[in-house]
Parts: C-alpha cells; structure tokens; sequence
C-alpha cells in the first residue's frame, strides 16, 4: 500500500517512477518508487510490528497453490476477515497526523500528505525551482 501511495504521489509531481537513484533500473521495478520508500519505510515498520503483536495462529489459512507446472506447494496467508482489517487500520494509518512542518499550512499533516508534499518539493529541486 506504501509502494502504491509513493507511485501515486511521484506521478502526480510528474517524475517517472522508473528512473531511480539509489535502486537500480530494472524491468518493471520502480526504482524512484524503491528510493523513496525507505524514507518511510521506519514508520510503517512501527506499523506493522505493532499489528503483528495482536494475530493470532487462528488468523492464518493454508492454500495449496500451484508452484509450477508439476510442483504443488502450501502457502500461508492472513484470513479475510484478518486481511480486511489489516487494510483498514493501514488506511488509517496513512490518514493519521505527524508532527512535520508542513510545506503550505500548519505544523501537521497526514502521512499520505506528507509523501505527496516530499514528491513535490523533490519534483521542484529537480527542475531547479527550488534550491533545496
């Protein structure tokens, strides 16, 4: 869900997500995406590790899958009902305020703000409108 808030804001500054820095250029990898994501990667770590804290074994559900051709394998994933809840404190998580000093207004804002401002302000050194 980061990686797709991050893709989003990248293109809404008009970067291509492709053409990273710190992350090589591969074939449909979004590199600026890999980049940027490890400015934010801290805080849905914290996330994640404090959700993790409450599953239970109960919440998993076993899927035999086909891994090839011949080869069968079992995987584990979170139950739907554990899935959309996950996706919805997630949704939350992202709406929740942090102290930054915001680019326009105020000494707050949300997460998904602050990932689409950061694409912007980068957006603008690139162009040389911004010095910093």
């Amino acid at each position: 869900m980061l990686s797709w808030k991050i893709h989003r804001a990248l293109i809404n500054a008009k970067l291509e997500p492709f053409l990273g820095f710190l992350h090589s250029v591969q074939y449909s990898k979004p590199s600026l995406v890999c980049d940027f994501l490890e400015f934010y990667r801290c805080l849905t770590d914290d996330f994640v590790i404090q959700y993790c804290r409450n599953i239970k074994s109960k919440d998993f559900v076993t899927k035999t899958e086909d891994l090839s051709r011949e080869k069968k394998g079992k995987r584990v994933y979170l139950n739907d009902g554990r899935t959309k809840a996950l996706m919805k404190e997630l949704s939350g998580f992202f709406e929740s305020e942090i102290e930054v000093q915001r680019t326009r207004v105020g000494k707050k804002q949300t997460i998904e703000t602050l990932v689409g401002e950061e694409a912007l302000l980068f957006a603008g050194y690139l162009r040389n409108e911004q010095k910093t």
